[in-house]
């Protein structure tokens, strides 16, 4: 059976949907960064998201290659994930959606090394005759930070994003947005298939010990 995220790790995939302290370890991803409206039909986001499915489909499959990785298991591939931000703002304006900055990201298995994405990144390009530049391999150390269940449209994202404010302060943290720390959307829902009212999004915030 194939390694589940989502079902392994729970602790990262399935918060409850009231706010709790966790410490995020450092991990592996796939990236790419760009800005503009996710919304936009056919715009950077959505073209941004194919090429990211497109490196993690390549290593998902490499086993079925002839390049192999060392340790590789089976696995489904993680869901997508994403830092937000705009500039000059630490809480985000979703009525000015044109204005966000991104960096879209999927989740590698430990067993994936630098070297081997940038196997994953030539053999797509070309096989699929497309610039794959943009992809990055990032490691990233999140570290603490409050988290919560968000049910629901990403629009209604500031009611679950306050209490998960109001619920740091009353433990004696406050929420740390930097330059190098970002709010972190994970999408377990597909919102082409799922009721807008039933989309299942964990919400993170980095917070450090208030002063």
């Amino acid at each position: 059976m194939a390694f589940d995220f989502k079902k392994e790790h729970k602790e990262f995939y399935s918060p409850p949907k009231s706010p709790t302290i966790i410490e995020i370890p450092t991990m592996n991803y796939i990236s790419i960064k760009g800005k503009g409206n996710p919304n936009e039909k056919n715009g950077e986001y959505q073209d941004a998201i194919s090429l990211l499915y497109s490196i993690a489909f390549t290593i998902k499959m490499s086993h079925k290659d002839t390049y192999k990785i060392d340790g590789y298991f089976e696995y489904i591939v993680p869901p997508l994930e994403g830092f937000w931000w705009q500039e000059d703002m630490i809480e985000i304006d979703y009525t000015h959606k044109d204005k966000f900055n991104w960096i879209s990201i999927i989740r590698l298995p430990d067993f994936v090394t630098e070297g081997d994405f940038n196997w994953a990144l030539a053999e797509t390009t070309k096989k699929k005759e497309r610039d794959f530049s943009k992809i990055k391999f990032l490691t990233y150390n999140e570290g603490l930070c409050v988290q919560c269940m968000h049910i629901g449209s990403y629009n209604n994202e500031p009611i679950t994003l306050q209490a998960m404010e109001k619920f740091s302060l009353e433990n004696d943290y406050i929420i740390d947005i930097t330059p190098q720390r970002f709010h972190h959307e994970i999408y377990l829902s597909d919102p082409r298939k799922c009721d807008v009212s039933k989309l299942k999004t964990v919400l993170r915030h980095p917070i450090k010990i208030k002063d």
